[in-house]
């Protein structure tokens, strides 16, 4: 008979998972992990369409553990791509033997708190029925694959595919004319791919993003050499930094710098491309003089780039401050839009009215295609955690409590739900992080929890509702304090209808963040509730 009661049940066996797996056997602690997929990887499992990649530098966007696995890994690009980063993952789990202890192609439905025994009961689609002393989430934030509910869509008679859910199977583009419905990080990356291997590429956006070139290329061998010999240092500053990320951060002021200064150092980080170009200046998130400053260089760079004047304004994004919305990254994707078999539609002009069987029709138009790509985006942060039916004390589902906005302290845990951890959750940087710097923070404070409890006797520990309700109150004091709430994002939940419009993230930065947490923990879990 397979065991049925564990120290803890862990769901997901991406990057948050798989650590957390071998954390909890570190303790001594017996555990099941849970995953949807036949496979680890998370995000990286199911975001295969052409063009995937991440956004954060490779040898940045890794595990700093262990020392062996971070010298032993050779990344081959500064930016890795999702083919890459899943053999990482994979290598993760047989270096660990993490498998042994992972249940695949098995989704979690419902959890529930028995409180007379202080114990999580686990249910899921192929019927086990388990129990726990702990329920960790580890779903990630970017899971739960949203598709618009276009009129018609299931009438479509070619293929249609959503970038967070790609076949594994390599879709053929050729002769074939694809419409693309979204321009946001997946889109961004997917139709400069696109473009090279279909026979038309039809582009539908509502919304234009700004794009920064990543300028990937293969990793030299000697910089390889470089961050294994540094990679304390550079793990000390991300850990530190903002982001999560170890890019130079300009200290100065964008509105105090001349306009030869300001331009000199917007071109040095256009020229070395990524994220750190959101780091020329301290002031861009919180200053919307000096934000539209750097917002009107990039909006140059792209008349400069797109010859059609008229296409060039349509990509010119003017409703929201840069940097409030997911920063992209790319490679020649304004390019992409001189070609002559790439057509950009504004849906905000003409918006979709119906998915008919041979393409899509908007107010103005019909346009006739072989293939869809969805490249819609999640019901990010809370969607993934809510797709679970899960239930705390007095059957207080989660779903009921966060009706109105979701509510935790520190992310990481919610009132009303003992003994439930939630990985990278609301309230927590989760997003506005390298996940990886995220991810370690949380499952080594969860670990040192679970420690402390131990030590103390304790069995239970639950997020005291003050607590609670304060951190909320600073996790929107510091969001109002940025241009952040200005963006009408995924952040806010803006782009799925219905849901509360409320800054999930922390804005605060993962090195005030660590700090805050740290402090916590040192103070017997200030804010917590424990109890033998």
């Amino acid at each position: 008979m397979p065991a049925t009661s564990f120290d803890a049940v862990v769901i997901g066996a991406g990057f948050a998972g798989l650590y957390m797996l071998h954390r909890l056997r570190g303790l001594g602690l017996t555990a099941r992990l849970f995953e949807t997929g036949e496979g680890v990887g998370g995000t990286w499992y199911w975001n295969r369409y052409p063009g995937a990649r991440c956004d954060v530098e490779s040898v940045e966007y890794s595990y700093s553990f262990s020392e062996e696995l971070q010298q032993a890994w050779d990344w081959r690009e500064r930016y890795p791509a999702q083919p890459d980063i899943l053999r990482y993952a994979e290598h993760v789990a047989d270096r660990f033997d993490l498998r042994r202890d992972i249940r695949f192609r098995t989704r979690v439905t419902r959890a529930a708190h028995d409180g007379a025994a202080a114990r999580w009961r686990v249910e899921t689609d192929r019927g086990d029925r388990v129990s726990a002393r702990f329920l960790i989430t580890a779903v990630g934030c970017l899971s739960e694959a949203r598709v618009p509910g276009f009129p018609g869509a299931g009438s479509f008679a070619g293929e249609s595919h959503h970038t967070g859910r790609w076949p594994h199977e390599e879709v053929d583009f050729t002769g074939k004319r694809v419409a693309v419905i979204g321009t946001g990080s997946s889109g961004i990356q997917i139709i400069p791919v696109l473009a090279r291997r279909a026979a038309h590429v039809t582009v539908f956006q509502r919304t234009p993003n700004f794009t920064i070139p990543a300028w990937n290329r293969p990793m030299p061998p000697e910089h390889a050499r470089w961050v294994k010999d540094n990679y304390a240092d550079i793990r000390r500053t991300m850990r530190g930094s903002l982001f999560g990320i170890a890019a130079e951060f300009n200290p100065g002021s964008a509105l105090e710098a001349s306009e030869q200064e300001r331009r000199a150092e917007l071109e040095t980080r256009w020229a070395h491309g990524g994220p750190g170009f959101l780091g020329a200046f301290s002031d861009i998130a919180v200053d919307a003089r000096a934000n539209e400053m750097v917002a009107d260089f990039v909006r140059e760079k792209i008349r400069k780039t797109v010859e059609d004047p008229r296409v060039a304004e349509m990509l010119s994004p003017r409703d929201h401050p840069i940097g409030t919305k997911r920063p992209c990254f790319d490679t020649d994707y304004y390019a992409t839009f001189n070609r002559p078999d790439v057509t950009l539609v504004d849906v905000r002009e003409a918006p979709i009215e119906e998915i008919t069987p041979t393409g899509v029709r908007t107010s103005a138009a019909s346009y006739e295609v072989d293939t869809i790509v969805y490249a819609t985006g999640y019901d990010a942060i809370t969607g993934p955690l809510l797709a679970i039916d899960i239930t705390g004390t007095g059957g207080t589902t989660l779903r009921a409590k966060w009706a109105a906005s979701p509510h935790t302290y520190l992310g990481l845990m919610t009132a009303g739900f003992p003994n439930l951890f939630t990985i990278t959750g609301p309230g927590s940087p989760c997003v506005l992080s390298n996940m990886f710097v995220s991810i370690e923070q949380h499952v080594d404070w969860i670990a040192g929890c679970l420690s402390h409890l131990a030590e103390t006797g304790a069995t239970v520990i639950e997020a005291g509702r003050d607590a609670e309700d304060a951190w909320m109150r600073h996790v929107g004091e510091v969001a109002g304090q940025t241009l952040y709430p200005l963006a009408d994002s995924w952040y806010l939940g803006a782009n799925v209808p219905g849901k509360p419009r409320v800054f999930m993230p922390y804005a605060g930065g993962v090195g005030a963040y660590r700090d805050i947490c740290d402090e916590i923990a040192a103070k017997g879990y200030e804010g917590f509730v424990l109890s033998a």
